[in-house]
């Protein structure tokens, strides 16, 4: 008889609807215990802030409406405004003369930082995600990364300095007077 009850109660056995592993009854919703208590807590707080928020809407909801309506209509008055003076003024184009020269640099310059950006700047051999970036602007691979091993042109020993008096500005004390 027990054997055909445990049997019973295995072919009933269902898993939680969470997830999370344990067995769900339909008294609850299909969850576990742990789970329903979670989900009943879950649902009691939303109503309460549903009623909450509705509470402190109906109450300030006359007071922002006002509010709303006159911003609304002092900023329609401000743009028509502004519409009917852009109108009113003649429209002035001014055009800016670009020199040949100087497009070409700005694209060479482009080519250039794209030709190196997946490439060392020393041995030339691909670096692909494991680049190493370095304050000179190039990238370099793993072992040309630190600045000994590359002709590195950004100078650490000034920056160092700019640094050091930026974050500790010179006190001076005020001369003492005589008596």
């Amino acid at each position: 008889m027990e054997n055909m009850m445990n049997s019973h109660q295995s072919e009933n056995a269902t898993y939680c609807a969470n997830g999370c592993g344990f067995f769900g009854t339909a008294a609850t919703k299909n969850m576990c215990s742990k789970c329903y208590r979670d989900h009943h807590l879950k649902d009691e707080q939303s109503s309460t802030m549903r009623a909450a928020v509705k509470k402190s809407l109906s109450s300030s909801q006359s007071d922002e409406a006002v509010a709303v309506r006159e911003a609304v209509e002092e900023q329609s008055a401000t743009v028509r405004a502004a519409v009917d003076k852009s109108l009113s003024s003649p429209v002035v184009e001014k055009k800016k003369s670009v020199e040949p020269s100087a497009v070409v640099t700005a694209v060479e310059e482009v080519r250039r930082s794209r030709k190196a950006a997946n490439r060392c700047g020393s041995c030339k051999k691909k670096v692909g995600l494991v680049g190493f970036n370095c304050k000179c602007g190039t990238t370099f691979c793993g072992s040309h990364r630190y600045p000994e091993e590359h002709k590195c042109t950004y100078d650490y020993k000034v920056a160092g300095k700019e640094a050091i008096a930026k974050a500790n500005p010179l006190v001076v004390a005020e001369k003492l007077q005589r008596l």
